[in-house]
């Protein structure tokens, strides 16, 4: 039997598809963020405090100048979207919002594009159990084919709210780690630059806001990294990629 796309599964099937509990980010009322969880886990104990970009790969993957992520819908969004009465413009409308929320500040643009894409906009079931809920999961930059994921969950919030998951999850596909990852998530390595302060689009619950600082340290990080006026953040090497359909 089928399970309905609001159904919850058990915390076993969960626990399978979450990371493990030490690195659960829970927020809010009961909301998860996984996309942090992805690269190697490698240990990293350095105290250091800003803006934190990803660097668990060994090195901190940035965008290159002039990069467009070409995406398109999965083709089976719509019959996931049916029983929540949204459509695909109610998608890409929130999605807009949260790409507008960074300003000047996006280091990358977006373009809808059926055939040659770089990654798909997907629905997929709830996950959900005693820990909480996903709402959505994105990716860091890479030169592949990706996806960016949504939950049913995401749909219950106000409109508000779910432009602000989305702008959070930009914050990934733009090289952006969690706020506290030199605090809870030391198993993934990440450099920090920039004004490190708890209210930030890229923290949890109510200190997950954008803010003027968000948007000027993201701005002045790409500036100096395509004007090669660094190469390194911390000793930590950057390396800047193309999308896929670009490379």
């Amino acid at each position: 039997m089928k399970k309905s796309i609001h159904s919850e599964i058990s915390d076993q099937e969960f626990q399978s598809f979450l990371p493990a509990n030490e690195t659960l980010h829970v927020y809010g009322n009961k909301k998860i963020c996984i996309t942090d969880s992805k690269g190697y886990m490698e240990p990293d104990n350095k105290d250091l405090a800003e803006l934190v970009v990803d660097s668990s790969e060994g090195f901190i993957p940035l965008w290159d100048e002039n990069v467009i992520l070409n995406w398109r819908f999965d083709k089976s969004i719509n019959k996931m979207l049916s029983p929540l009465n949204k459509t695909e413009i109610d998608i890409k409308d929130i999605f807009s919002k949260a790409v507008l929320l960074w300003g000047d500040a996006c280091p990358i643009k977006f373009s809808e594009n059926i055939d040659t894409w770089d990654f798909e906009i997907t629905l997929l079931p709830d996950r959900c159990s005693s820990y909480g809920c996903v709402l959505a999961s994105a990716f860091f930059p890479q030169q592949g084919r990706d996806k960016l994921v949504l939950y049913p969950k995401l749909f219950t919030l106000s409109q508000e709210e779910q432009i602000e998951t989305l702008a959070h999850e930009l914050g990934h596909i733009f090289g952006l780690r969690h706020f506290f990852a030199k605090i809870s998530e030391t198993k993934w390595n990440s450099e920090i630059f920039g004004t490190h302060q708890p209210f930030t689009i890229m923290n949890y619950g109510e200190e997950s806001k954008m803010t003027p600082t968000d948007i000027s340290d993201l701005k002045t990080l790409y500036d100096l990294v395509w004007s090669k006026k660094i190469k390194k953040i911390n000793g930590t090497e950057i390396k800047l990629f193309k999308s896929y359909h670009m490379k």
